[in-house]
């Protein structure tokens, strides 16, 4: 049975936020982001058995070449939610309570 990934809509406008600032400063930036984001949601995919444990029931998974990581969590077998894409200087923790 195939993983599907969603993103919460908060992790959602994360990811917008964060692809628009790097496509102010340069669009070649903008789309490396983006495709190390489907990168790391590939692995969310493919490998969501063996992600650390971030907390409790969250996982991650580091965003290669930024300073990004992808909060996830298990809705079902079948279903991860990304549930923040976190820049590591960000507050650690503001996207706990989010479902």
């Amino acid at each position: 049975m195939r993983t599907s990934v969603d993103f919460h809509r908060l992790a959602a406008r994360e990811y917008r936020l964060a692809r628009d600032w790097y496509a102010i400063r340069s669009p070649a930036v903008a789309e490396r982001f983006k495709a190390a984001i489907d990168r790391a949601v590939s692995r969310i995919e493919s490998e969501h058995e063996s992600l650390p444990i971030l907390s409790g029931r969250y996982l991650w998974v580091r965003v290669r070449g930024f300073p990004y990581i992808l909060v996830c969590r298990a809705r079902s077998s079948t279903m991860i939610s990304v549930v923040a894409v976190v820049h590591g200087r960000r507050r650690p923790g503001y996207w706990r309570r989010r479902e």
